[in-house]
């Protein structure tokens, strides 16, 4: 197994991003901020007004890193990488598969199977952890709801059905979110999920995790070779990364939601961590972003057994390995099996 190399994340505003022999160091203001061996970095990602050097940049393709370029509050804005790695022959058939209903329903259905199941695996562990009997009612009472989803699944027709399916339990899982939350409760109550702008803290900080998750998931598809832009369950647009996207159906509850109830718990963010602005949008202030990026980097090298291998590794490796499988199923030599951890 690869060593699972760190991402850095430069959110600093007007840091120079350079190369330094085998160094990548960080200036700011003539003075040198940090500096990390590049042969320590998997990627580079940095937010909003932070300048990084054309020769770091040709480094980092040269040898296989990406680049990405976020805006302040997450939003993707551009991805540098080197030359287009993997088999030709499995982006073809790819594209070959995207092309058969049957192929885009059967892993439209395990992503979501593996999106539900995680989904409600994280509330029963929240009912089984809570001493509150009301909570723990509405827990368990969502619990079903997402189970008898769950069964609905297999007779499913059409991805269009698929979606009804996701979109059945996604409201019953959002729908008491809210009731995992064990402190500051109305701060970060989660009145229906808001995107575009996030319009509250619990809206903001799930929408930050997610960023961070469909480039991880995006890495991962590219890693194998695959075209992150041609997915099955997600429809194609331009600039989307549909296979992504689809990838990280499964593992948001077991990434994202995991994490970012842990740093509310925790006290790691509180509510003064978030600015509410002008017309409803709440964002996260700077600091908090930079307890999110920890908190994300330490999800990662978490330990799991992954229970279709049977092996312990990093959490980090997981989207890798799922690459894998997809590509394998791609390929016709086996069916997709979504993460769902025990």
């Amino acid at each position: 197994m690869i060593e699972l190399l760190n991402t850095l994340y430069v959110t600093t505003q007007g840091i120079y991003a350079h190369l330094d022999h085998d160094t990548v160091r960080l200036e700011l203001e003539g003075q040198t901020r940090l500096r990390v061996p590049l042969h320590h970095l998997g990627s580079l990602v940095v937010f909003g007004n932070v300048l990084v050097s054309p020769f770091l940049i040709h480094r980092c393709g040269e040898e296989g890193r990406s680049v990405v370029f976020l805006d302040r509050k997450g939003r993707f804005k551009a991805r540098v990488e080197g030359p287009l790695s993997g088999n030709v022959l499995l982006r073809r058939a790819q594209h070959e598969a995207t092309r058969s209903p049957e192929v885009r329903l059967s892993l439209g259905k395990r992503f979501i199977a593996g999106k539900l199941h995680n989904s409600r695996t994280l509330l029963l562990r929240g009912a089984r952890e809570t001493e509150d009997a009301e909570d723990q009612a509405r827990l368990r009472g969502a619990a079903r709801e997402i189970a008898r989803s769950i069964e609905d699944i297999p007779a499913a027709t059409s991805l269009d059905v698929v979606r009804g399916i996701e979109g059945a339990g996604a409201r019953a899982y959002f729908g008491v979110l809210t009731f995992l939350v064990r402190v500051d409760r109305e701060a970060f109550a989660m009145a229906g999920r808001s995107r575009r702008p996030p319009r509250s803290r619990a809206n903001a900080l799930l929408s930050f995790s997610y960023a961070l998750l469909l480039n991880a998931c995006r890495s991962a598809v590219e890693s194998v070779g695959l075209d992150a832009q041609m997915g099955f369950l997600h429809d194609l647009r331009p600039g989307r990364p549909a296979l992504a996207l689809d990838l990280m159906e499964e593992l948001r509850p077991i990434f994202a939601d995991r994490l970012a109830l842990a740093l509310v718990n925790r006290r790691q963010l509180v509510p003064d961590d978030f600015e509410m602005c002008e017309g409803g949008a709440v964002l996260l202030k700077d600091e908090a972003r930079k307890t999110l990026l920890e908190g994300w980097e330490k999800r990662r090298q978490e330990e799991v057994v992954h229970p279709e291998l049977g092996q312990s590794m990093p959490l980090g490796f997981v989207p890798f390995v799922q690459a894998r499988l997809l590509a394998r199923a791609v390929r016709g030599d086996a069916e997709y099996v979504p993460f769902v951890p025990r």
